[in-house]
């Protein structure tokens, strides 16, 4: 075979080269399988393990006791007078007569979770009126955070001998069972680890989440149309676009210190609150979204400016009814990827003040409230060893949240694609 110039090309003079650039791809297409495999390997390794200690916070042990309720107590005519510490501590000495020391009577009660208190509220609650014998109330309530470490993992950790034959004898006549844990996703904080739950935490990260995307969202798509559209090329634009890729680099706890000093010392916002938190989390996340979203309009084809403008449409026409359209799935992806980042931010929420100790759900933008990226560091920083399940549990919850918002933005650019 010849050339134009005439000379003779032959494929087959050097076989050992190609052989070896043969084998050099082949190297190459192994190692980036392998990379590929590692990676995934690690990342199910590490999902593994999280959801496998997280999943004892989904269970709570509990101790089912007959409470006695006499008929002539004050407990038994108006609940919100009784003593229910006494009723339970009465219930346990009757299932334990032989426990007669003040020292085994406090370890005997340190069965029981001082939740114990509460669900024997509600259970005399929603009782019927009393009649003139006593009632017996058969009750299924929380155990403490080492009996639930005894019976879901068999680690005694600070209970003895004694209290570990206490459980023991439980277990066999049927008394202790291990039941789905609600409190995890209903109640708020709390210092007991078995009553601890993340509905504080859910509801500041959502009030927090909505006011960032009501703030960051517009402006960051309008800031990047109009920088990218309309603003003219000089010194002035090339400055602030300058400034705006640094700040995307910036550390997040820079932004939580500006928050501090502007909008808590020198406009004087309510601490903790959602509203500050969502404050310095969409200043954190307008780089992200202008970046990304002045990439997608750069994407838009010239040709599609120049046919708007052909037919006699404005600018702003132009712009808005046929280039903004085809950018808009890469802008919800610069979004989905700063609110995702804002998500499992903990620093700046820290310097606001959202670490405090928070056991009410938050109601509106103003009241105290915490974060769940902050209460994972919470709870990791607790000695309790039951903490850590609920740590996991927590880590599971922020994942699945953030897949979800994953799943929405992917969603929303199949729909715009096939609309536009």
């Amino acid at each position: 075979m010849t050339d134009t110039s005439g000379r003779t090309l032959d494929f087959t003079a050097r076989p050992a080269a190609l052989r070896r650039r043969h084998a050099a791809e082949a190297r190459f297409r192994m190692a980036g399988r392998l990379a590929i495999l590692l990676a995934f390997g690690f990342l199910v390794l590490m999902l593994g393990a999280i959801a496998h200690t997280g999943t004892g916070a989904l269970k709570q042990t509990q101790i089912r006791l007959q409470v006695a309720l006499p008929a002539d107590a004050p407990a038994s005519t108006d609940p919100a007078k009784a003593d229910f510490g006494g009723l339970l501590k009465q219930a346990l000495r009757a299932r334990f007569p032989e426990v007669s020391g003040r020292k085994d009577k406090r370890r005997l009660y340190r069965l029981l979770s001082i939740g114990a208190e509460e669900r024997l509220r509600e259970a005399m609650l929603e009782a019927p009126a009393p009649g003139a014998q006593e009632r017996v109330l058969t009750l299924w309530l929380p155990a403490s955070d080492e009996v639930d470490l005894l019976v879901k993992h068999d680690q005694p950790g600070r209970l003895g001998e004694q209290e570990q034959r206490w459980v023991a004898q439980l277990r066999e006549s049927g008394e202790i069972r291990v039941a789905f844990n609600r409190g995890f996703f209903l109640n708020g904080d709390s210092r007991e680890p078995e009553l601890a739950g993340i509905a504080s935490a859910l509801a500041g990260t959502a009030w927090t989440l909505a006011v960032c995307f009501a703030l960051s969202f517009p402006i960051g798509i309008l800031g990047a149309i109009y920088l990218e559209e309309f603003a003219r090329k000089g010194r002035w634009s090339s400055f602030i676009e300058v400034n705006i890729n640094n700040l995307a680099a910036v550390p997040s706890i820079v932004f939580g210190l500006l928050g501090l000093a502007v909008f808590l010392n020198l406009f004087g916002l309510p601490r903790s609150s959602p509203l500050v938190g969502g404050m310095v989390l969409a200043l954190m996340t307008l780089p992200t979204i202008i970046i990304a979203s002045r990439a997608a309009l750069r994407a838009v084809p010239p040709a599609i400016r120049e046919a708007a403008l052909g037919i006699g449409a404005t600018r702003v026409q132009t712009v808005f009814h046929h280039v903004v359209p085809l950018a808009l799935p890469g802008m919800l992806t610069g979004t989905i990827v700063g609110m995702a980042r804002a998500l499992g931010e903990t620093a700046p929420l820290l310097m606001i003040g959202m670490v405090a100790f928070i056991v009410d759900i938050p109601g509106s933008i103003l009241e105290p409230a915490t974060a769940l990226p902050v209460q994972i560091f919470l709870w990791a920083d607790s000695p309790e060893r039951a903490f850590l399940e609920k740590t996991s549990a927590a880590i599971i919850v922020l994942i699945t949240f953030l897949v979800f918002m994953n799943l929405i933005a992917i969603l929303m650019r199949m729909k715009f694609r096939k609309r536009f």
